[in-house]
């Protein structure tokens, strides 16, 4: 692993033969991932609530290879996936990833165990899903034996028998929306209120573009796999297009075997 930016002293160049100097070549510690992808530290009115993104794109821009992301995702990426989810308080996902991906229950993490404990943490992130229509199976272990119980993010008009039944498999129902749908700003006031203020979203596209629509992003951390998938994938944003494109300023790019980490914060 090596840093590319923000250029520093330690900022690995390139060496005779091929090589690297510095970083290159040396697998990075957790802590030094921690450090790398910490959340602002509070300001003097206290924590306030900060949503990142963590999404993966092949260099034509699909964010799936057959309706799934690991294939175009590799070990460091994976690394770096379980820091973010170790920093977060919660992790905010659509119900079509849930589905997709078959997502389960954040684990506690021995490594960052101390970390969280002095953050004031619980011992992993609980998961917070975003439905409208509540149609999940909420027998999976995702519901059924998390560490932190699983919040579900809905609207008011929510079918009330799919809230009872989410309700008795263990699942905290938040309302984020006053019609079937959740409103994205009011998420995020609703999880801010229960005391989650890192946030982190690991999409799909859909609802990483309801984010992006509703401007409540604040830092997306892009990686971009050396991959070429062409197809009909999504991107790892979708739905309609914002009016005037919203501009992030480049935060760091660290890189490993072609592949690019980088994080890009709000301008």
């Amino acid at each position: 692993m090596r840093r590319l930016f923000p250029v520093t002293d330690e900022t690995a160049a390139p060496a005779p033969g091929g090589g690297s100097g510095g970083d290159a070549g040396r697998e990075w510690s957790l802590d030094e991932l921690a450090a790398a992808y910490a959340y602002p530290a509070p300001g003097p009115a206290g924590p306030a609530p900060w949503l990142r993104a963590n999404m993966v794109s092949t260099l034509d821009g699909a964010a799936q290879h057959d309706g799934r992301s690991q294939p175009i995702s590799n070990a460091t990426d994976m690394r770096i996936f379980g820091t973010l989810r170790a920093l977060a308080d919660v992790v905010v996902v659509g119900a079509e990833t849930v589905r997709k991906e078959g997502y389960r229950p954040a684990r506690a993490r021995e490594d960052f165990a101390a970390m969280r404990e002095a953050a004031g943490q619980r011992p992993a992130p609980a998961i917070a899903v975003v439905t409208a229509g509540l149609d999940l199976d909420f027998s999976l272990p995702l519901f059924a034996s998390p560490l932190v119980p699983t919040l579900i993010l809905t609207g008011a008009a929510a079918a009330p028998d799919r809230v009872a039944t989410a309700e008795k498999a263990g699942a905290r129902v938040v309302t984020a929306g006053d019609g079937l749908g959740v409103d994205p700003a009011r998420a995020v006031r609703a999880l801010a209120d229960l005391g989650h203020t890192r946030l982190l979203t690991e999409g799909g596209p859909r609802l990483l573009g309801q984010l992006v629509a509703a401007g409540v992003l604040d830092e997306l951390c892009l990686t971009v796999a050396p991959m070429l998938t062409a197809g009909d994938a999504q991107r790892i944003a979708g739905g309609p297009a914002v009016t005037v494109p919203h501009r992030f300023e480049l935060v760091s790019i660290l890189e490993e075997d072609g592949f690019l980490f980088t994080r890009y914060g709000r301008a």
